[in-house]
């Protein structure tokens, strides 16, 4: 992990970041990084703020929702159904897609489309030096695209 952290002189408001990488073995796949952001969270030292948590992809979501096996399953086939894998994305056409291109790049417009259905970001009220999040609430990372390593921005502000 990396670490930022930074004190405005004379304020009592301080932001401490850090970077989370994890990487997902299917898409779509919730990846549960509850404990990674309290983690983060304790090594702040803020007792009172708010946490900000970014994914810095375009195919990998940040949610709250709740971590129970069946509605995890049944919000992969809700994904799976709004954008399948198989659909006609102008995006995976490599003979006319021109723009954005990498040499691993590969056919994800599913995977974009998913995407609009979901965050990129999360922010979490902190009291007290803990979570404020609901008895059932859990943040997880979505990955939509594939496996590889994703980075989330986990940012603390508060004092």
């Amino acid at each position: 992990m990396e670490m930022h952290v930074r004190t405005e002189e004379g304020s009592r408001v301080r932001t401490h970041s850090e970077i989370i990488r994890r990487t997902a073995s299917r898409a779509p796949e919730f990846i549960d990084i509850t404990e990674e952001v309290e983690e983060v969270l304790g090594r702040s030292r803020i007792r009172e703020g708010s946490v900000l948590v970014f994914s810095r992809h375009t195919t990998a979501a940040i949610e709250i929702n709740e971590d129970e096996p069946l509605l995890l399953r049944d919000m992969t086939y809700f994904l799976e159904r709004i954008a399948p894998r198989e659909a006609d994305y102008k995006h995976n056409d490599f003979v006319i897609r021109t723009a954005n291109m990498t040499q691993d790049e590969c056919p994800n417009g599913h995977a974009h489309c998913q995407h609009l259905m979901l965050r990129t970001s999360e922010t979490i009220p902190v009291i007290e030096g803990r979570l404020l999040l609901g008895r059932w609430q859990r943040i997880f990372l979505v990955e939509l695209d594939r496996p590889r390593e994703r980075e989330i921005i986990v940012q603390v502000q508060g004092w």
